[in-house]
């Protein structure tokens, strides 16, 4: 079964950093669930409210009692720009794979603070292929290197007009800052690789949604604000095409490089299914059985009109085969959505 070890393969210990994020959290439920020795690492920074990323931690916590695998899960609070902290953790743990998904994210707020984005995607990237090479602390070289696999973005396609978006596009003009940033992530790893031969694989992910979404995700948003009665921007009156791509098929994808090294390698993961933002709201309304407050609100500079993922790599390279339609998982989204918000509010 796809993301699942076989009893020829043996468990790993894999360091999952924003291990309390929207992201992070299913990976670390998920490794974790198959009997993977799970280390995370989050600052739990304020970019949203750090109250959620603790329910994160939490629920993936509940999850693996009721399994029986709570010991396999430790987590660490730290930053990835603490070089001696990472160090440290390098130290006392050999890794078999690193999944690298802390990271300043937004397009629109990297324009706002670019310097704290370069700061935390970037260097903090370096510490950690530092760390994975053995570059910090020499003495502790490891025999055997991680399997290294990096969080991107379709952002870094900035905007493209080759449809569907693939892999061997040359994503040179990057529209914002973060879309910058991720794209430098791919290239130090790929001098990385190069240098030290680690196996370094860049995860394009599109759009994702689903259960603990940012509150600054379209869905989240969506819901939040209809249950408020706050206005909800429609970015060019919800023209947009949004490759929309559940998270747990991510994570599956995610996996699935764990488990392959692939040498250097950039990979698209998104559904290759567009829907226009206006039918991804819609979807939401109907499942709340309310209407949105939309107010029509001009695409921001740094934006696209379209996204769309070529997932034959994917597929070919990490067996990869999203499963949840966008009305599936927004029906998963609007379950969790009511229990883990509403009911607490």
């Amino acid at each position: 079964m796809w993301g699942v070890q076989s009893k020829e393969e043996s468990l790993k210990t894999i360091l999952v950093t924003g291990a309390a994020g929207f992201i992070g959290s299913h990976t670390v439920q998920i490794l974790a669930s198959r009997g993977d020795k799970v280390i995370g690492l989050d600052n739990l920074n304020d970019y949203y409210d750090p109250a959620q990323k603790r329910a994160n931690l939490e629920e993936v916590r509940q999850v693996l009692t009721k399994s029986g695998q709570a010991n396999v899960f430790d987590f660490v609070e730290g930053d990835i720009r603490n070089r001696k902290l990472v160090s440290e953790i390098f130290a006392t743990h050999s890794f078999d794979a690193v999944v690298h998904l802390a990271a300043m994210a937004g397009v629109r707020a990297s324009i706002e603070n670019p310097h704290v984005y370069y700061d935390v995607n970037i260097m903090g990237t370096l510490n950690l292929l530092d760390a994975a090479v053995g570059r910090i602390n020499r003495e502790e070289k490891p025999d055997v290197l991680p399997t290294f696999v990096f969080a991107s973005t379709s952002s870094v396609y900035g905007n493209t007009k080759q449809i569907p978006f693939v892999e061997h596009d040359t994503s040179d003009r990057p529209l914002a800052p973060y879309a910058a940033s991720k794209r430098g992530g791919e290239l130090v790893g790929y001098s990385y690789h190069h240098l030290y031969g680690l196996a370094f694989t860049a995860l394009r992910f599109f759009t994702v949604y689903g259960p603990r979404g940012r509150p600054d995700m379209m869905a989240y948003k969506v819901l939040d604000n209809i249950f408020t009665g706050r206005e909800v921007p429609l970015y060019n009156s919800g023209q947009m095409h949004r490759d929309w791509t559940f998270v747990t098929d991510i994570v599956q994808g995610i996996i699935g490089a764990v488990d392959r090294p692939l040498g250097y390698e950039i990979i698209n993961l998104g559904r290759g299914q567009p829907v226009l933002l206006s039918k991804f709201v819609k979807i939401i309304e109907q499942l709340a059985g309310k209407p949105a407050n939309l107010v029509s609100t001009p695409m921001v500079e740094a934006d696209v009109a379209y996204t769309y993922a070529d997932i034959n790599k994917a597929k070919d390279l990490l067996g990869y085969a999203p499963k949840l339609s966008v009305h599936e998982g927004v029906s998963q989204f609007w379950d969790w959505y009511k229990t883990a918000v509403l009911l607490h509010s």
